[in-house]
């Protein structure tokens, strides 16, 4: 049932605290905060995070050491390819897990509950905090006056990690050093490629596979190796 038309006795209709809402509630919502339609749009992006922050992690993960030098016997060691600051950010301590925990700490204060403890790395707390801002999604809507800003960091959270994964699946595919492989008396070094959102890399050039994250390591070892070899010979 929607709310009546305003009388005019001076009452002012509650309306919805999020910013960008400010609707008025229904009679319905009567002694909420946060409406019904901002409440489950929050529940879909909060359910929605946790997949946005993999896909960012991994393409975190292929960005972080890669594309050093263009030559394995150059001697030189060149910075990795620059790093997507943006996609960085959001996935580092003080990115999407940290502000996720900031909200988590304010709402369990106004219930009186103790405040959670360190939870790991990031990627370790998405699923804890995840599931807090799930289940009290409901209590804070109905019952914590400042969840309007709340909704509105999710909000912005989840349309940043949205927007990045949709920018990295354009391109599909970053730059992730090039190949170690020996190829007769020297070394394959294709440059290689990987998708934004898998481990797998193929060479082009050699035909080398590494799907798994224990391959992952070895790959980096080996592109390590092969520099570390050419520095020594060039000096």
């Amino acid at each position: 049932m929607h709310n009546p038309a305003p009388a005019d006795d001076g009452y002012e209709w509650p309306t919805c605290v999020t910013p960008r809402c400010n609707r008025r509630l229904w009679v319905t919502e009567a002694g909420r905060w946060a409406c019904r339609p901002c409440e489950d749009a929050t529940a879909a992006r909060i359910a929605e995070l946790p997949g946005l922050f993999r896909q960012l992690d991994t393409t975190a993960a292929l960005m972080r050491g890669a594309g050093r030098g263009s030559s394995p016997t150059s001697g030189s060691r060149t910075p990795p390819i620059p790093p997507r600051l943006d996609v960085l950010n959001l996935v580092s301590p003080g990115g999407v897990a940290a502000k996720l925990s900031a909200i988590e700490d304010a709402w369990r204060k106004a219930l009186g509950w103790t405040i959670a403890s360190w939870r790991g790395s990031p990627a370790q707390s998405m699923p804890a905090l995840v599931a807090f801002l799930t289940n009290n999604l409901l209590w804070a809507c109905s019952s914590y006056e400042e969840v309007g800003q709340d909704i509105d960091v999710i909000r912005k959270l989840h349309g940043e990690c949205t927007a990045l994964v949709n920018d990295e699946r354009r391109p599909g595919r970053v730059q992730i050093g090039n190949c170690p492989v020996r190829v007769g008396d020297g070394v394959c070094w294709t440059p290689l490629t990987a998708r934004a959102d898998s481990h797998r890399v193929r060479c082009e050039g050699c035909g080398a596979r590494w799907e798994t994250l224990g391959e992952w390591r070895e790959l980096r070892a080996a592109q390590e190796a092969v520099l570390t070899e050419a520095a020594g010979v060039a000096a």
